[in-house]
């Protein structure tokens, strides 16, 4: 029986060791040398707020439509990241990385990120502010792959794997695992090796990580430094076009029609096979 789109799509419908923990900046950490992005704020008002009501205050801020308050939120995330929040130094720098509410900050957002990955790097994989950590690492991770402009943070492809490892490794994530992946299979910052960069990859996708799943798909599909498995390949091309579908990564839905109009029919109801079992494992 001929396996068509319309079969794939509703069959979807329905050992490493741990890096030791360094600091990005040892002479900073040792003298307790403060960047300028980390101000305290003197505001009498944000002064008597604990760190979380004030980084409630800030979020607040953030979501309403007057200008004042979302000033007054700039002051309150700040003042709560100064007194050791971690969700609030993480939500700053994310702030600066994109221009959100703030204007663009390549350097400012380094800062932040460098902060929160320096104080809480040996904080455990399972506690609540994990999160917050682990994604900081990769951030600093890809700020080194391209360097930052006019500052003293130069494109350092090795220190890039480094931040990406310990992330990928201690903290267990898929964002760092994919990005780790894509350096192997580049040769960046390490010796290309696609073998390593699939692991990785296959470590990423069963976390849903979508673009790990299109990128290990066409590995396997096209046997790109890996022993071929088209019908796996299919699979995970399959699954990544279904969360990329509302988004700007064109290349998965692009990858998964070349491979789909080039299969067999074997291989396209094996693959459909895989994808039903996929979602009973993953799902």
């Amino acid at each position: 029986m001929r396996t068509s789109h319309r079969l794939i799509s509703a069959a979807f419908a329905v050992v490493l060791t741990a890096l030791p923990a360094f600091a990005l900046d040892p002479d900073a950490a040792a003298s307790g040398t403060r960047s300028a992005a980390f101000t305290p704020d003197t505001s009498r008002t944000v002064g008597r707020l604990s760190s979380e009501e004030a980084f409630r205050a800030g979020i607040a801020g953030i979501k309403s439509d007057l200008a004042g308050d979302k000033g007054e939120a700039l002051k309150s995330l700040q003042y709560a990241a100064n007194q050791g929040h971690t969700a609030a130094a993480w939500k700053l720098a994310s702030m600066y990385a994109k221009g959100e509410g703030v204007r663009r900050d390549e350097l400012k957002a380094y800062e932040y990120f460098r902060r929160v990955a320096n104080l809480h790097a040996d904080d455990a994989p399972g506690s609540p502010q994990a999160p917050y950590v682990a994604n900081a690492f990769v951030e600093l991770g890809r700020f080194f792959i391209s360097g930052i402009p006019n500052t003293a943070v130069v494109k350092d492809p090795i220190r890039a794997r480094e931040m990406f490892e310990y992330a990928a490794s201690w903290f267990g994530d898929a964002n760092a695992q994919y990005e780790l992946a894509c350096l192997y299979l580049e040769g960046i910052g390490t010796e290309r090796d696609p073998l390593t960069a699939a692991r990785w990859l296959g470590l990423a996708a069963q976390k849903q990580q979508y673009r790990a799943q299109a990128l290990l798909g066409r590995l396997l599909f096209k046997g790109e430094g890996v022993p071929r498995q088209a019908a796996r390949g299919l699979m995970l091309l399959t699954l990544a076009r279904e969360s990329a579908a509302t988004t700007e990564d064109g290349w998965i839905v692009d990858t998964y029609e070349s491979a789909f109009k080039v299969a067999t029919e074997d291989e396209r109801s094996m693959a459909l096979a895989y994808l039903q079992q996929w979602l009973k494992i993953y799902r």
